[in-house]
């Protein structure tokens, strides 16, 4: 009897513990979203694991990345974002549940993931903090960092973050790098095709050289192209 309570006690106090070091890694979150809401991030979880696999081929890899403010950024750029990763991005509070349910069907029709509904906000999340292996674990925490996105920043700032930080080609990090690596001008000056174009890499960056083609990126640019008009950013 005593050696069962005994049990219990220490069961009780792991819990405890566990419980304790979860909540102290969701203030940890918390802070640093908050702290992001005026200060840009020098880098995230992706840049620096992008640049740790770069190194292991060659030690004096580096990645490239440079910010540019929201209002340089080009319109065509933003929409074509937009348009592209999160139609609704406006109007839904971090998730949108008519794409998640589209991926789940899918998913289940084909048998693994093969799409994701992942919205703009949960993927900053992910750049921002996390690393890429698809574990529950990592979902529900890039949902919680969502959560925290959505609440503690306005629309405008998650976009501009998200579109200083996401990889555009083999560590190329950022609408600006992005635009002078592809185009040899800056993310301010794109028009609405290149910006289509760009927006059409965001899911195999690391695919697409300057000046690559392919009937799938044309494809994919023609359709951003006729949506863009169609979506709302801040």
């Amino acid at each position: 009897m005593r050696r069962r309570r005994r049990l219990i006690r220490g069961i009780g106090y792991g819990a405890l513990l566990v419980l304790a070091a979860f909540v102290l890694a969701q203030l940890w979150f918390v802070a640093q979203v908050w702290y992001w809401v005026d200060h840009n991030p020098q880098s995230t979880a992706f840049m620096r694991a992008r640049l740790e696999a770069m190194r292991q081929d060659d030690a004096r890899a580096r990645i490239t990345h440079r910010w540019i403010s929201y209002r340089r950024i080009s319109q065509h750029l933003k929409r074509a974002v937009v348009a592209a990763e999160d139609a609704r991005f406006m109007s839904h509070g971090g998730f949108d549940w008519e794409e998640i349910q589209k991926a789940l069907e899918r998913n289940v029709r084909e048998g693994e993931i093969v799409r994701g509904g992942s919205t703009i906000t949960q993927q900053l999340a992910k750049n921002l903090f996390l690393s890429g292996e698809r574990t529950w674990w990592r979902k529900a925490q890039e949902a919680l960092i969502a959560l925290m996105l959505e609440s503690l920043m306005t629309k405008r700032r998650i976009l501009e973050l998200y579109l200083n930080v996401i990889e555009w080609g083999d560590g190329i990090f950022g609408a600006e790098a992005a635009a002078r690596h592809h185009f040899g001008e800056s993310a301010a000056s794109l028009d609405p095709e290149q910006a289509a174009r760009l927006a059409a890499m965001v899911p195999s960056p690391r695919r697409y050289l300057p000046g690559s083609y392919s009937p799938y990126l044309s494809q994919r640019t023609a359709t951003i192209l006729a949506r863009m008009n169609a979506v709302r950013v801040p």
